[in-house]
């Protein structure tokens, strides 16, 4: 797959297909992007899974850390990484163990490795990098869009968002 550019439909399955993620590198610091990700994905109606081993066993946005994805409970649907493109290779090995698999790898913005990510896609695994979910969130929704932010998505269709916390008044209908 070519990962310069990602159709909208491909980055809107995505985020409609899952309902877990965990989050590799999750911040217990609430200034931190990994930890304002981590708490919008939670506000969004997801249910996500911090990891992070040097806060293992304490909470993150209000949900339980783990120290690495083999620890989660249940099994997640997408794995975000807010780790070093060099750091990716490990955790791509690490998402291979699990079983069942995840259906999504995603890599945040900057984090990128091609070929991590083919070995995930060899495994059925759909990869998205350079991107952030809540950021791609927010423009397929229209929810960026009310900041007076570009989205570069044109509807007269009030968007259809999920259960959760639901900033500026918008609810799902």
């Amino acid at each position: 797959m070519n990962h310069d550019r990602y159709d909208n439909d491909y980055i809107s399955g995505i985020l409609n297909s899952v309902r877990t993620v965990a989050v590799v590198g999750a911040s217990a610091n609430d200034v931190r992007p990994s930890f304002f990700v981590t708490k919008y994905l939670v506000d969004k109606g997801f249910v996500v899974y911090p990891i992070n081993p040097g806060q293992a066993g304490k909470e993150i946005a209000g949900r339980p850390t783990y120290a690495r994805l083999a620890d989660v409970p249940e099994p997640v649907d997408m794995v975000d990484i807010f780790r070093a493109s060099d750091a990716v290779p490990p955790i791509v090995d690490e998402v291979l163990a699990l079983d069942p698999l995840p259906k999504v790898i995603w890599m945040q913005l900057t984090v990128r490795h091609d070929e991590a990510a083919a070995k995930a896609e060899a495994a059925g695994i759909k990869v998205v990098m350079d991107r952030c979910p809540k950021i791609e969130y927010g423009r397929l929704s229209g929810e960026i869009g009310w900041n007076g932010v570009n989205s570069r998505v044109i509807s007269s269709k009030k968007p259809i968002m999920r259960q959760g916390f639901q900033s500026f008044g918008v609810r799902g209908r």
